[in-house]
């Protein structure tokens, strides 16, 4: 009765546990059997500082369609030893680099919107992320660029669906899901082979800014290279990491600011300005209000795991949900509330605030999705007006991993004229920056 409800009202059924039971209970969930819930900040924080040795990342986990070579399957030493090597990517002067390829895409995708009428942003966020991902993450261009976009989206959308199931232990080839995931994956590791042969052929690779460059040239503290399965699993982790959870935050992100105008003239108004305070707060309020990905935790390994007021035996999976505790009055004030205002002057605490994990799992493309969807919502706001609504909220649908506004982040659009003057002179200060 509980997996059936689980399945039937994910997001509910957690709301009604917890007003029952406290911000504490059991439950047996589908594939991590049997689990506990929490919510409580300092239990929280308490797990995600938990020694690696006493409780370490879920099981099963989406290394069963990434591949053993990812940061999603590794544990221990080995986890440590890849995130250190992947983290400098994600930060500093690369990270501005980037910058400059999510508005090439976002432009190129906006382009094709039509005015005055209602469409899903969803398609759109996802192929902005998509196409930024390959050019910044895989630096695919011609003909493997092509392959990847044609690929990857459909890879990702049964591969998503698949890691809430169990395996099969029987190989149906293309009859069952798991066979057709399986032969995408094949196609998959042919064009990222290619693709690393032509950088391992690259006179000017250390002059490249995308990651699988960066993959190529790096070093463990040994002196070891990365293997080439090693590499093709971590940039599909890292493609389903950022890609269709960035872009359905950007999809809710427009579901919100939709329905709070007020919020929404603020934001036009601040980007004609060239500010960004508003806009920042903003993605954190919608990642608040609106997270993507219900439960982050923990696998007890230790013969138990003392947590708070709890002793957890071993075998338990501890399951944080993320929805409680990002809706909890206690620890957001009037918490149903959307105000990013509450972000304004002050930083989320991130035992508090978790939509990319926490600990040493922590996803080590937060900063990357944040500045993707800072520049997508700078430019939509620069070039095109957003019509406000005042429709009922879109209800969250679940598309496997990630919960996605049921219509798609629905917007009527009109075309702005041209950006202000104080917008683009902001706008060269910050990329400068």
């Amino acid at each position: 009765m509980q997996v059936a409800y689980a399945l039937a009202a994910p997001n509910r059924g957690m709301y009604r546990r917890r007003d029952r039971y406290g911000d504490t209970f059991t439950i047996t969930m589908p594939v991590f059997g049997r689990s506990v819930v929490i919510s409580d900040p300092a239990e929280i924080k308490q797990l995600f500082q938990t020694r690696t040795d006493v409780a370490e990342n879920l099981e099963p986990n989406l290394g069963r369609v990434l591949g053993p070579g990812s940061m999603f399957a590794l544990t221990g030493e080995e986890h440590r030893r890849r995130r250190k090597l992947l983290v400098p990517p994600f930060h500093g002067r690369r990270l501005a680099a980037y910058e400059t390829i999510v508005e090439e895409e976002t432009v190129r995708e906006l382009a094709s919107w039509s005015e005055g009428r209602a469409f899903a942003t969803m398609p759109s966020m996802m192929r902005i992320t998509l196409n930024v991902i390959l050019r910044a993450v895989f630096g695919a261009e011609g003909a493997e660029f092509t392959q990847l976009r044609e690929l990857l989206p459909a890879m990702v959308t049964l591969g998503s669906r698949l890691a809430v199931l169990p395996v099969p232990t029987v190989d149906w080839g293309r009859w069952s899901p798991w066979g057709r995931f399986w032969a995408m994956r094949r196609e998959y590791d042919a064009i990222v082979e290619r693709l690393i042969a032509k950088a391992e052929q690259d006179a000017q690779l250390d002059q490249r800014d995308d990651i699988l460059a960066m993959m190529v040239q790096s070093r463990y503290d040994d002196g070891s290279p990365m293997s080439h399965s090693e590499i093709a699993d971590e940039l599909l982790a890292l493609l389903s990491a950022g890609h269709e959870t960035t872009a359905t935050t950007l999809a809710w992100a427009i579901e919100r600011i939709r329905r709070h105008p007020a919020v929404l003239r603020d934001l036009v108004a601040e980007v004609d300005a060239g500010g960004k305070a508003l806009r920042e707060a903003t993605i954190v309020e919608v990642q608040r209000t609106r997270p993507v990905i219900d439960i982050v935790g923990r696998k007890v390994k230790a013969e138990s795991l003392p947590l708070g007021r709890w002793t957890i035996p071993k075998g338990y999976t501890v399951m944080v949900s993320i929805a409680l505790i990002h809706d909890d009055d206690a620890v957001f004030p009037n918490a149903r509330r959307f105000d990013p205002s509450r972000f304004l002057h002050t930083k989320p605490d991130l035992y508090e605030w978790i939509p990319f994990g926490g600990g040493t799992r922590r996803c080590i493309g937060a900063a990357f999705a944040n500045m993707e969807m800072n520049v997508v919502l700078r430019t939509l706001l620069r070039d095109f007006t957003l019509e406000p609504t005042d429709e009922p909220d879109e209800r969250r649908h679940s598309r496997g991993i990630a919960n996605a506004p049921a219509k798609g982040g629905l917007a009527v659009v009109h075309r702005r004229v041209a950006p202000p003057l104080a917008t683009a002179t902001a706008e060269r200060s910050e990329v400068a920056s």
